[in-house]
Parts: structure tokens; C-alpha cells; sequence
């Protein structure tokens, strides 16, 4: 049995299983940001014991644990390089801290990167490869997975194409001095509503989905979704902003499948994947065009937990 854990922005997560698409047990909590990298240590030390209870078992029956973490990773030095989120994660040597925590080795590796390797194994990518992943939610992260393993590149990452930067996306920030992240990520959404109320730009009827609370990457796809012109051209700029970076992977890849998941991928067929398609046809690489499928990720919420238990499988545990 091996435990995986994932580590986000916002989200806790950790579940036990053999790493072969099958969650025995699973606990979630939430992320304090200010409470930074120590309150989520913390929260691990007390979420193993409760997980193991939860499954009636104990930590001598565990093999290795699987890390998934929000931000890049050093392989060699088993180590978080840094967190774009979370304070106190700067070369912080996590699965060693998290070995000595539980008495097992355990392996690490960044979230999207595992990501894509349970979809490749588990999910929407089984039996197909090469495979590239792409999560669009508080960040934008990419996976490249080949027959069935990630591609990490000299072994400090690879595949960030929340890090490529679009050209044709030019109506709010800086245009092409900003990354794709800037355009697609949730916070991106939200953003550009902020610019265009500050240009002027009638945002009544985002208001009125958002009610009293924060105007969200949900919210204005919801707006969108109900007829608003200013909505649904902020969604249609991230839209065009992810369809470009997915082209330039095409182009250097040209993998067989893309899988998109994380929150956003959750707007859905109409107003996401439909649009997204169209432009990667319409501005694509034409001798490239029709090799590559954009599909939904399969696994939902603890798609991070299962690739975490497959890396603990196929690093720790034969």
C-alpha cells in the first residue's frame, strides 16, 4: 500500500491505494496560505494518523508515499525549488521531511506532472501516448507523459506552458510581456474584469451573478453563460490565450492527446473545449492539423492523489 499526497495552492489532499487507479482511502483539507509552508506540514503531520484510522490500517503496512506538489521540483534533490503560492516552500527538502514523518521513502514531483500521469494510466489518456496534461485553475501547468512516464526534462521540470507567452490575447495587462497564466488561470479571469471596470467597462451584469461576493473565473463563465457580452469576451480572450500555447505544444509535440483539467475545464463543452478546438484548427500548424485530440480530464478533484500513488509505484514499489 503506498499513501499519496497532494500539496496546491488551496487544496490538501492525501489517499491510499496500490497506484493502480483505485483510492482505498482519502482525506482533504484546505490550504491557509497565511498560515504558509509550516501550517501545511502541520496539517500533515495530523491528517496521516486520521487517514490510516480512516482505513483501518497503520503505517506498517505502507511501502512508499507519492508527492504531487504546486510548484516546480528538483529531482535529484528530492526538494520543492519554490512555490508560487505558498510562502516557506523555497528549497525545502519535502520528501525527505516527509519519509522521516512517516518511515517509508517517498518520492516528489510536481502536481501537474503527476496529474498527467494518472490520466495517461487511469484516465481520459489510457493506452495512448504521447500524452500532454494541462490544469487551468489557480496556476496553469502542464505534464508531458510518454509511455506512461513523465518527461522532466534535465530534472528540474518541463512542459510549463502556463509560462509560454501568447500573442493574441492583447485587450487587458501588458499583451506580450505577460505569460499564459496571466490569461487562463483563474486569478487571470478575475483579473481582467478589474481592468476593464477600471477602463470603464459595464460589469452590471457580472455583478449581478457574483451578488455580494468576489467575481471569480466561475462567475463570469456563468455570466457568460447567461448573455453577457463583457463576460463572455473576458472568457473568449482566456480561451484564445490557452488555445495559443496549446498550438506551440503541437507544434514542438505533437502529441496525441491533450487533457485539460483543473476548475476552469469545468466551464464546460459550450463555452471551453468547443471554442478551444476551433481556434487550435483555425491557427494551428496545417501538416500538424487533426493528429491531436482535446478531451476533458477523466479523474475529477484526486486526480493528483492517484498520479502521486502511481509515482510511489513506479519509483518505490514495483
Amino acid at each position: 500500500m503506498f499513501l499519496g499526497i497532494e500539496i496546491g495552492g488551496t487544496k490538501l489532499q492525501l489517499g491510499l491505494g496500490r497506484g493502480d487507479g483505485v483510492i482505498t482511502a482519502l482525506w482533504r483539507g484546505t490550504v491557509n496560505p497565511t498560515e504558509g509552508s509550516e501550517g501545511i506540514r502541520k496539517q500533515i503531520v495530523a491528517a496521516v494518523p486520521e487517514l490510516l484510522k480512516k482505513a483501518n490500517s497503520d503505517r506498517g503496512l505502507l511501502r512508499g508515499v507519492g508527492i504531487g506538489f504546486g510548484g516546480p521540483t528538483d529531482d535529484a534533490m528530492q526538494a520543492v525549488i519554490k512555490s508560487h503560492h505558498i510562502a516557506g516552500w523555497d528549497n525545502f527538502p519535502l520528501a525527505s521531511w516527509v519519509s522521516d514523518l512517516v518511515g517509508v521513502p517517498a518520492a516528489l514531483c510536481n502536481d501537474a506532472d503527476v496529474a498527467g500521469l494518472a490520466e495517461a494510466l487511469f484516465g481520459a489518456g489510457k493506452g495512448l501516448s504521447p500524452i500532454f496534461y494541462i490544469t487551468v485553475g489557480t496556476g496553469v501547468g502542464g505534464g508531458l507523459i510518454i509511455g506512461g512516464q513523465i518527461y522532466r526534462g534535465v530534472g528540474k521540470g518541463a512542459a510549463e506552458i502556463g509560462h509560454l507567452r501568447p500573442v493574441y490575447p492583447l485587450s487587458h495587462g501588458s499583451g506580450h510581456n505577460e505569460i499564459l497564466e496571466h490569461y487562463a488561470a483563474g486569478w487571470g479571469v478575475a483579473r481582467a474584469a478589474t481592468d476593464l471596470a477600471r477602463s470603464g467597462a459595464d460589469l452590471s451584469g457580472i455583478r449581478r451573478v457574483a451578488g455580494d461576493g468576489p467575481i471569480t473565473g466561475k462567475i463570469i463563465a456563468d455570466a457568460a453563460r447567461a448573455g453577457d457580452a463583457v463576460a463572455a469576451g473576458i472568457l473568449d480572450e482566456a480561451v484564445q490565450a490557452l488555445a495559443e500555447g496549446i498550438c506551440s505544444v503541437v507544434k514542438l509535440l505533437c502529441p496525441r492527446r491533450i487533457i485539460i483539467g483543473g476548475g476552469l475545464s469545468l466551464i464546460g463543452e459550450e463555452l471551453w473545449f468547443r471554442p478551444i478546438r476551433k481556434y487550435v484548427a483555425d491557427r494551428g500548424m496545417a501538416a500538424l492539423t487533426g493528429f491531436t485530440d482535446i478531451v476533458p480530464a477523466a479523474l475529477g478533484e484526486e486526480v493528483v492523489v492517484h498520479g502521486a500513488l502511481a509515482l510511489a509505484r513506479q519509483k518505490l514499489g514495483g
